[in-house]
């Protein structure tokens, strides 16, 4: 299958489509990303060190165990800092948390929330605050590049893609930089599935999926985003895509019922209705908006 880079290269090929997230999806990669890469930096950059414990419990809650979960690294560095100041313990520790509107500006920009989008913005705002954050946003990929390698896709996922592509036009869609995203797919020798890697360069997972099977393209019934996190639900709810969600924790049950059931429920009309709305009241339970400290 020849990879395409753009967005509006996708070309139909199937009747069905299926977009698929990457990181914590098809790779256990979620888990030793942010607690080897990201909280180290995060505690580095943003001067946590005297809280660093409560910074850890903050940064893993938002990103692994919360509702924010899969959230693109910006957004959720300002998610994750604002719940470090409203913690009375760690703020006892003498820590500062610095006032973080030049990066709601910059979110609000309209600007993609990635490493070139934030260059852009800093040209015409330079601020020391985006300066931080581009250091931090700069050493967690320096980090990923050195540590995180040999991690292979969960067990059932290269038979499930074998079933996948054999009836549908299949992208990866996904909030990581592209460049780490097609080093894991090329490590573990997968790149001959998807027809396109759509990284956060490309744009945010709802543009990604009504770039790629709207207008039209597909039937509502025959298009499916698989994910992780509640960003691919609303990603798929947006675009007018069904949902499969692969449960936080309980990956290899959910790879095993796509494998076994929900893809032939889906190829064959079926997947849609009160199959679909099950597997996503079990998915919405695992993750939580209040941290456990607030509960």
């Amino acid at each position: 299958m020849a990879l395409v880079h753009a967005l509006a290269d996708f070309q139909k090929e199937h009747d069905f489509f299926i977009g698929l997230d990457s990181d914590g999806c098809v790779f256990d990669s979620m888990e030793i990303k942010h607690k080897e890469c990201f909280t180290p930096a995060f505690i580095k950059h943003w001067k946590l060190q005297a809280a660093a414990k409560y910074a850890r419990q903050a940064w893993e809650f938002a990103n692994l165990y919360s509702v924010a979960r899969g959230m693109n690294r910006f957004p959720v560095l300002v998610r994750t800092l604002r719940l470090i100041q409203d913690w009375p313990e760690p703020m006892r520790r003498g820590i500062v948390i610095p006032d973080l509107k030049p990066l709601d500006d910059f979110l609000a920009s309209g600007l993609p929330p990635s490493n070139a989008g934030l260059t852009d913005y800093m040209k015409q705002h330079p601020h020391a605050l985006l300066d931080r954050t581009m250091g931090w946003s700069l050493a967690v990929n320096a980090s990923v590049k050195d540590i995180v390698e040999g991690v292979p896709p969960f067990p059932l996922v290269r038979e499930s893609l074998d079933k996948m592509v054999a009836k549908a036009d299949l992208a990866v869609v996904s909030g990581t930089p592209t460049d780490a995203l097609v080093r894991e797919w090329v490590e573990n020798e997968m790149m001959h599935w998807p027809k396109i890697i759509a990284g956060q360069e490309l744009g945010k997972k709802t543009e990604h999926l009504a770039e790629m099977s709207g207008a039209g393209r597909y039937d509502s019934d025959k298009k499916l985003m698989i994910g992780d996190a509640p960003g691919d639900q609303t990603a798929a709810e947006a675009t007018g895509c069904l949902y499969y969600p692969i449960n936080p924790s309980h990956e290899e049950e959910s790879w095993q019922r796509l494998h076994d059931e929900a893809l032939d429920r889906f190829f064959a009309g079926t997947y849609a209705g009160q199959y679909e709305a099950t597997r996503i009241a079990e998915f919405e339970k695992l993750l939580p908006e209040q941290p456990p400290w607030k509960v």
